[in-house]
């Protein structure tokens, strides 16, 4: 098995939660959502590092919650681009690891089952993506407001965080993409445009993205049952 190394994007404003504070510092249980989803990866025995990619401004702070909560597998905490992409290629330089994981600095529910389930998938299939069968029916919508398909919903999936792949091939999909100046909305997307393949793990409802304050909410009550889980 090849080592792992993971990047935890976490340098984003989040507009959506109406919070002065970003998103992944607000307080779930009275740590930082960030500290939960580094708490996870730190306790993964063969993951081999963890670069945390945050605001400029917020490096120092990052730092402190570091040494405070004793997450020895953080081996750097860097300012990340304008831009989620530019974030992730700033994180994935610091990698030594031959093969990486990104993933969200908001998704703190993500298990170590999921995360072992997108490892092996990556190693046996070359990249992978943790998602979920969509469970609406999801319509095609024109800019006038009127529906102008219907997408078959046994072909769709919602895609999460961690994806899996290959650090020089992910490395190579980002400069591709730059040297184009094109934007994916996430790294296996630039990994497709680069004509590498991408499985799909099903993964847990559960795995949310924090990103507005009913998501806020929902979390609250998944931390309150996973603190009982483990009574």
């Amino acid at each position: 098995m090849g080592n792992f190394g993971a990047v935890i994007v976490a340098a984003g404003k989040g507009t959506r939660m109406g919070t002065r504070e970003s998103k992944q510092y607000l307080a779930l249980e009275g740590k930082p959502i960030i500290v939960h989803t580094l708490e996870v990866f730190s306790q993964i025995p063969w993951l081999q590092e963890i670069v945390l990619v945050t605001g400029r401004e917020d490096v120092p702070r990052c730092q402190t919650w570091i040494q405070d909560y004793r997450l020895d597998k953080v081996s750097a905490v860097i300012p990340g681009g304008s831009e989620r992409q530019q974030s992730v290629y700033e994180g994935i330089k610091q990698i030594s690891s031959e093969w990486v994981m990104i993933h969200d600095g908001v998704r703190p529910f993500v298990t170590q089952e999921e995360i072992e389930s997108c490892r092996d998938a990556a190693i046996r299939e070359g990249a992978s993506v943790l998602g979920v069968p969509v469970k609406d029916t999801i319509k095609q919508v024109n800019g006038k407001g009127q529906i102008t398909g219907t997408p078959d919903r046994q072909s769709l999936w919602a895609v999460q965080t961690p994806q899996a792949f290959r650090l020089s091939d992910l490395r190579s999909a980002h400069e591709s993409a730059a040297l184009d100046g094109f934007t994916g909305t996430d790294d296996a997307m630039l990994m497709e445009r680069a004509g590498y393949p991408v499985t799909v793990v099903e993964g847990k409802y559960s795995n949310i993205k924090i990103t507005t304050p009913e998501d806020l909410e929902y979390a609250a009550f998944l931390q309150k049952r996973k603190g009982e889980n483990l009574e």
